[in-house]
């Protein structure tokens, strides 16, 4: 069977959409991995609020099942007047839902760095993914008991009555360039400002910026803050083509997120960018062929080949490799 350029062109747009999503997880969890040798298996649960607080803040949903519906409240979904960007008319509130979710999120991690990571630093490694696993199904189990069990479907774009034919293609375009804009922004911070710095000194060997007499502790609560924001960010693109339900957190945002780690290598942000788009690419093919069923063996796969080719990752250190 023949494929069109419309089929060509919607996999290549659905990929770098999907590809987004997984290099801001990617990012997120990389530098907290590099920077901090913390393994944090709650960045999912990060994923999971910035999707609710989107959803909340863009939209009017009638939640059930939660303590909030028991007490007969709705989500947010303050009124506004619709905006209009390159024929896509929305309700503005997707704009304070952007907002809302860097607020929420960079508390939330540095709240999380404070008094979950912080004393678990120098603790083994499996005492680090039992205290964060536990975080992430409190989480879970939080939003089943506030919100309810119900999935919500995917909120964006948030358009008022006057829907066209495209407008949804033409929307997935303006987030995945917010999503590239975010990622620019990222790497810039990483690679070209003083904080940028320590974190990456701090990749290769925390105990020597320490001994420097560089406040990296200080810097643990931002690089924490920072990834928390990245993979809330993630939740609410997320959100806005996926069901939305208390599940996300494990079976939309944590396994991708490690996945493009192994494939572009721990502390690497360019790793994450590279691993994640490529992954969000092989995942939108196998999505939209006739091999569906077989997209996420094909993702597992290509992550087994890559370590076969280069243990450490794509852009991984020797020192990750051994």
């Amino acid at each position: 069977m023949s494929v069109t350029a419309l089929q060509v062109t919607s996999i290549i747009v659905n990929g770098l959409q999907q590809g987004a999503i997984f290099a801001l997880l990617g990012i997120g969890l990389t530098i907290v991995l590099g920077t901090m040798k913390f393994l944090n298996l709650a960045h999912g649960a990060l994923y999971l609020i910035g999707a609710y607080v989107g959803m909340f803040f863009a939209v009017n949903r009638r939640l059930s099942g939660g303590t909030l519906s028991d007490m007969g409240f709705q989500a947010i979904g303050l009124s506004a007047t619709p905006v209009t960007i390159g024929g896509v008319r929305f309700n503005a509130n997707i704009l304070l839902a952007m907002v809302a979710v860097v607020v929420v999120a960079f508390v939330v991690g540095a709240l999380m760095e404070r008094f979950i990571a912080r004393p678990f630093y120098d603790r083994p490694e499996t005492a680090q993914l039992l205290v964060t696993f536990g975080l992430a199904l409190v989480v879970e189990q939080l939003a089943r008991a506030i919100i309810g069990p119900t999935t919500f479907q995917a909120y964006g774009p948030v358009l008022d009555s006057a829907t066209v034919a495209g407008q949804f293609s033409l929307w997935r375009l303006i987030i995945i360039a917010i999503a590239v804009a975010v990622i620019a922004i990222t790497y810039f911070i990483i690679e070209y400002t003083d904080f940028g710095l320590v974190v990456q000194a701090g990749t290769i060997d925390s105990e020597m910026v320490r001994l420097l007499g560089i406040p990296i502790t200080r810097s643990y609560t931002l690089v924490f803050g920072l990834g928390a924001v990245l993979a809330a960010f993630a939740g609410l693109i997320g959100g806005t083509f996926q069901t939305v339900s208390p599940t996300i957190g494990t079976t939309q945002a944590l396994i991708p997120a490690f996945l493009v780690i192994v494939v572009g290598g721990a502390g690497s942000v360019v790793g994450a960018i590279v691993g994640g788009m490529a992954l969000g690419m092989v995942f939108a093919v196998m999505q939209q062929s006739f091999l569906t069923q077989w997209a996420n063996i094909v993702l597992f796969g290509s992550v087994a080949v890559v370590l076969l080719v280069r243990p450490g990752g794509l852009f991984g250190s020797v020192e990750v490799a051994e």
